[in-house]
């Protein structure tokens, strides 16, 4: 098992139908532009040189959190989902957030998606507030 961070335009196309899997909605072309932004980290798993699931993550500080790693996209590969890749893909950014001196790895997570709730709380993340929005 291979992960690494896919910083080539190449590697972050292999990397899109992969994330379609978890925004339906999003193009290719937009998916290109969110993770070709400076700040943007992309970590890609491989197994016997296969993409299997990937890893969105942005390294933020903001007043109310201290310096934290915000995984904003982790998706497994249909195909590959059950077999430990995305526990693999957590445990590799939450050590790559330890060398980026982050203090806490952070997401948001739908209330109707109870199921992934369980998966991080397994992982030992806590529920320790609500994320709001309005759509504008």
């Amino acid at each position: 098992m291979d992960i690494r961070e896919l910083t080539a335009e190449s590697e972050r196309r292999e990397a899109v139908p992969i994330l379609q899997q978890l925004w339906g909605d999003a193009t290719r072309p937009e998916i290109l532009d969110w993770t070709g932004e400076d700040d943007y980290h992309l970590f890609g798993q491989f197994v016997d040189g296969e993409l299997v699931g990937v890893a969105g993550v942005l390294v933020r500080q903001v007043l109310h959190h201290d310096r934290h790693a915000w995984l904003y996209d982790l998706v497994v590969d249909e195909a590959h989902r059950g077999a430990g890749h995305g526990t693999a893909l957590v445990e590799f950014v939450e050590d790559w957030a330890r060398e980026q001196d982050c203090e806490h790895v952070a997401l948001a997570s739908p209330l109707a998606k109870e199921g992934v709730h369980e998966y991080y709380e397994d992982l030992d993340y806590e529920k320790w507030g609500y994320v709001v929005e309005k759509e504008l």
